[in-house]
């Protein structure tokens, strides 16, 4: 249900989600939609529900369970000239389509000399804690934020829910977006106008004290971590990536050296982290500014389990976020 107010509409992070798709497919004809039960069924997570019945089949199309095979073909078509939107249903069924993601649409500009474009966008499910186990729940932003070719999205936000895709289809090249599956239920504001270019990362909270850097479904994580260490008259500052290939380096060295002291929260495994690239970005870039040494905070090195008591011990939790910035502002390392 969408309640309307002066400025902005409230509604839960799934309809702002489909509405960004709707818009898409009423201002340019080129844009379809395609993935396994985005049609009939309405997509596994709803998000595409009452999208055929509107649209038809050859514009909200249900594809076999073959990610390599209908990925392809989105790449096919955005070489076409089409405007192609691909739902793979889980991040981990991305696998399947690496090698069409990575070693076509990622490069085939580059291989071309810059005569060929692939103007797709890839939207994926992606996080843990709706028990769905470790073939299902994972994040690996950063393997895709890895690869050159490739613009990565993370919309923690209803606004950008609604708003990143409008700016993906634009882009001549191919472009990721990872939805975390804790937000689909949750209201939220969606305004007249996207926060920033997608790009671009934004502070959501302003501080002095500590620079808290997030993205995606960690954000309501950090942003009630931060209330309540208002409370200890510790005021930090949040950040809120958006864009995680490329980063936004001004913005993130911009809040380090404020505060001159970060913590990370990333719900991927610490090792090999996107995490790791952005602390060793405020190292090389913001060293002297830093009062005590960047800290992380991810996923434990493990498959994320099935029950629900190790699912949660394993993420990221508010309690980790207050007492990592806590022993850091009082220097206790």
């Amino acid at each position: 249900m969408k309640v309307q107010t002066n400025s902005s509409q409230t509604m839960t992070y799934r309809e702002a989600l489909r509405a960004g798709i709707e818009q898409c497919l009423n201002d340019d004809e080129r844009t379809f939609l395609m993935g396994e039960d985005v049609g009939r069924y309405g997509g596994c997570y709803g998000v595409s529900k009452g999208l055929f019945e509107h649209y038809g089949a050859e514009r909200i199309i249900d594809t076999p369970l073959c990610e390599s095979g209908f990925v392809g073909v989105g790449i096919g078509a955005a070489l076409g000239g089409m405007r192609p939107i691909v739902e793979v249903m889980t991040v981990n069924f991305s696998l399947l389509a690496m090698d069409q993601i990575v070693n076509s649409a990622a490069t085939l500009r580059h291989m071309s000399g810059g005569q060929l474009n692939v103007p797709i966008v890839i939207r994926m499910a992606c996080g843990a804690g709706l028990q769905l186990a470790a073939q299902h729940s994972h994040s690996w932003e950063n393997l895709y934020a890895h690869i050159p070719g490739l613009k990565v999205l993370s919309p923690a936000t209803h606004n950008d829910a609604r708003y990143m895709l409008l700016q993906a289809i634009q882009d001549p090249d191919p472009v990721l977006i990872f939805e975390h599956v804790m937000l689909l239920n949750n209201q939220g504001e969606v305004f007249n106008a996207p926060d920033a270019d997608m790009e671009k990362a934004v502070v959501r909270k302003q501080g002095t004290d500590i620079t808290l850097i997030t993205y995606g479904g960690s954000l309501p994580k950090v942003l009630m971590a931060a209330s309540a260490l208002d409370a200890l008259n510790i005021h930090v500052e949040v950040v809120d990536l958006r864009c995680l290939r490329p980063l936004d380096n001004h913005t993130i060295l911009a809040s380090v050296k404020k505060t001159h002291r970060a913590i990370i929260i990333d719900e991927g495994w610490k090792t090999g982290s996107l995490a790791g690239e952005i602390s060793a970005i405020i190292m090389e870039q913001a060293f002297w500014y830093l009062d005590a040494p960047v800290q992380r905070i991810c996923t434990q090195e493990v498959p994320i389990p099935y029950p629900s008591h190790l699912e949660q011990a394993a993420l990221p939790q508010v309690e980790q976020i207050i007492r990592c910035a806590t022993t850091l502002f009082a220097g206790e390392q």
